[in-house]
């Protein structure tokens, strides 16, 4: 359990937004496999919808299965950031979450996501504005500092716990790292320590139970905020929960169970945009659900060029028989064939890309 100003949630356990992925196929994928206290949709420029552009306004759709539900809005203009949250709350959203942390340059040379961690004052103010204006609560997501030689996350952490936010997502990295390095926990822990009584919530390479249980034990976080290692593994906050509650790692899904929660995905996909938009949307999510499949080679070839439901289906018909010689006599993958173990990135390796660590996907990077 975790309060977040009003909102009490049933776990500690964050969906990051990830633009293109976390729609609302895959958060209600998500929220049927458990352990997910709130999800947060792609990012959302306040602007676009103070001017009810159809656009944004589908970036939110919802449904009451996908609760509770925060919107992250970016932008500079208070005034915008404002009635946005207004609209917002009109809407039923659970919470507003403020984006301070995104490092791309579209963003940031408007002077919203990190750049609003280099004007104090401004961005205090904006805040306030937006706190004032809602009886939901307003968060923030920041990253440790522009550089490592401007670390302002906890200077401002503090700042806008006094105006009013109600909790902090901080991701362990600097606006100059973009999503390269490693993630520094020391810095998320000076932001927690930063604090009186709001909670800080840890985001930043959470790949595995083992990669949350290191944040939440290093840094004193509240909960941890999960992007890449969510679509990696759907089943990453059920078993996160299921290790907080007993100290056991819980095994990995089979193969069938991965086809089928896929496939769930898929359906959803087709349901909410359309046959064909939808697929041409899952041929760039597929490939990560078969990253553990072990031998996948002929599903990633056609995947990406699927173009109804019947060649989805036709297709993974194909592959179990493709890879049926890679199954031993009780139906399991050969030992040589099975995926290697992931890593944490800031638990094993170092380095950019270190062995089993979780690449950004490709997409629409262009507005995180």
């Amino acid at each position: 359990m975790l309060r977040i100003g009003t909102l009490e949630l049933s776990s500690n356990l964050f969906l990051s937004p990830l633009a293109g992925y976390t729609t609302l196929p895959f958060r209600l994928t998500v929220r049927e496999l458990g352990g997910l206290g709130l999800a947060t949709t792609d990012l959302v420029n306040a602007r676009s919808l103070v001017e009810k552009r159809a656009k944004a306004f589908k970036l939110i759709e919802t449904r009451p299965t996908d609760q509770p539900l925060a919107v992250q809005l970016f932008g500079s203009v208070p005034e915008e950031m404002r009635d946005a949250a207004v609209i917002l709350e009109s809407l039923g959203v659970a919470s507003v979450d403020i984006n301070m942390g995104c490092p791309v340059r579209k963003v940031c040379r408007i002077g919203g996501g990190s750049a609003m961690m280099t004007e104090l004052d401004r961005t205090a103010a904006l805040v306030r504005g937006m706190v004032e204006a809602v009886r939901i609560p307003v968060t923030a997501k920041m990253r440790l500092g522009w550089d490592d030689q401007n670390l302002t996350a906890p200077v401002l952490a503090r700042t806008l716990e006094d105006v009013g936010v109600a909790a902090v997502f901080i991701h362990g990295r600097t606006r100059e790292q973009g999503f390269g390095g490693t993630v520094n926990l020391a810095g998320i822990r000076a932001v927690v320590q930063a604090v009186r009584h709001i909670p800080v919530i840890g985001n930043g390479d959470v790949t595995t139970v083992e990669a949350a249980a290191k944040m939440l034990g290093e840094t004193g976080c509240a909960g941890v905020s999960v992007g890449r290692g969510a679509f990696y593994n759907p089943w990453i906050f059920k078993h996160i929960q299921e290790h907080q509650a007993n100290g056991k790692t819980p095994e990995e899904p089979a193969f069938e169970e991965r086809i089928r929660v896929m496939s769930r995905h898929f359906e959803l996909m087709m349901e909410i945009f359309g046959e064909i938009p939808g697929c041409r949307m899952f041929r760039k999510i597929a490939p990560w659900y078969a990253r553990r499949f072990g031998p996948a080679r002929e599903f990633t070839r056609r995947v990406v060029l699927i173009s109804s439901r019947q060649e989805f289906h036709d297709l993974l018909a194909d592959y179990r028989r493709w890879r049926a010689p890679f199954l031993d006599d009780q139906g399991q993958l050969k030992p040589q064939y099975r995926p290697a173990p992931l890593a944490s990135s800031f638990m094993e390796g170092g380095g950019e890309h270190p062995p089993g660590s979780i690449a950004v996907p490709r997409g629409p990077v262009e507005v995180w």
